[in-house]
């Protein structure tokens, strides 16, 4: 668990089944980059009973669901019904709420960060994928063949997780592209290769030179970019247009969207390095380590050194 947003999950997921938190969180997962998690949906069903609509904001991360029986799914202004199988893909840009209408529900579903797919050797960008890009909300009612090949991935998903095999987390990586992939080929043709609007070409751009800032691999290095007006200034643009856009395509601002990227990066500095804190705190363009540490702390809701120490259990 890297991030508030993820902290957030695992209390609603906790208070909703009483379960111990340290039962919850995936083994080896503090040495990965990003997070993953899968879940069964007849374990924690009773929750929908107390509270029978429930809020599934998904902000920060990323999310897979593959529902059975009756439910009905609202999101924004919309209401759908739904009959499983049922595949749905969720992300941080939509807010939707899962309202069941049977008391037994059946199904699984995973949970992961950006960055847990981008660490494959291919950097899969998720956002930049079909599925993610979509105006509509991708979810896709499956066949019976379908649902079961869907079934089955969840299932080795859920196998590794509880496997002591040392490289589990690159097969669940291949597991989560498997359900992309399958709802990907449920899209329609034209929008798999959707039309390349001005706005679209500019947050593909600014993600584009977002990454290229990263990684940091040694203490002498230094990030260029940190501000909003760095970035407009060397796409050219004025900083309150491109701020306008990616407001408008992912919900978020430039300066969001930067603090978000550090945040990461600190975090595997963090993980998988030796470097002291303040050469961290120096490479990321941060005064003296004070600064780092109240960043860092708003980013995942722990200060560095905890953070740290508890990757290195």
């Amino acid at each position: 668990m890297t991030a508030a947003p993820l902290t957030e999950f695992y209390q609603e997921v906790t208070a909703c089944t009483g379960a111990e938190l340290s039962t919850l969180l995936p083994s080896g997962i503090q040495q990965e980059v990003g997070h993953f998690n899968v879940f069964d949906v007849a374990e924690i069903w009773q929750a929908t009973l107390k509270k029978p609509t429930v809020a599934l904001p998904c902000r920060g991360f990323y999310k897979i669901s593959l529902l059975h029986g009756r439910n009905r799914i609202e999101y924004r202004d919309t209401a759908i019904e739904l009959e499983g199988p049922v595949l749905i893909f969720s992300s941080p840009k939509l807010l939707h709420a899962w309202l069941p209408q049977q008391p037994m529900q059946a199904g699984h579903f995973c949970v992961f960060t950006a960055e847990f797919l981008r660490a494959t050797s291919s950097g899969v960008v998720l956002d930049e994928l079909p599925i993610f890009k979509s105006e509509s909300f991708p979810m896709f009612q499956l066949s019976a063949a379908e649902g079961a090949r869907a079934e089955t991935v969840f299932q080795r998903m859920q196998e590794e997780m509880a496997s002591d095999y040392a490289y589990k987390y690159d097969l669940l990586r291949t597991y989560a592209l498997e359900l992309i992939h399958l709802g990907q080929k449920r899209q329609p043709a034209a929008g798999l290769h959707p039309a390349h609007s001005a706005p679209a070409r500019l947050t593909s751009r600014f993600i584009e030179l977002l990454e290229q800032q990263f990684p940091l691999e040694n203490p002498r290095q230094q990030l260029r970019l940190r501000t909003a007006i760095a970035y407009a200034d060397r796409l050219a643009v004025h900083v309150n247009h491109l701020n306008k856009v990616l407001k408008e395509t992912t919900g978020r601002t430039t300066t969001d969207l930067i603090m978000g990227r550090m945040g990461q990066e600190a975090e595997a500095l963090l993980r998988q390095t030796h470097w002291t804190m303040a050469e961290i705190a120096d490479s990321l363009g941060f005064t003296d380590v004070a600064h780092f540490s109240h960043f860092f702390k708003r980013h995942a809701a722990v200060a560095p050194g905890a953070f740290r120490a508890h990757a290195l259990v």
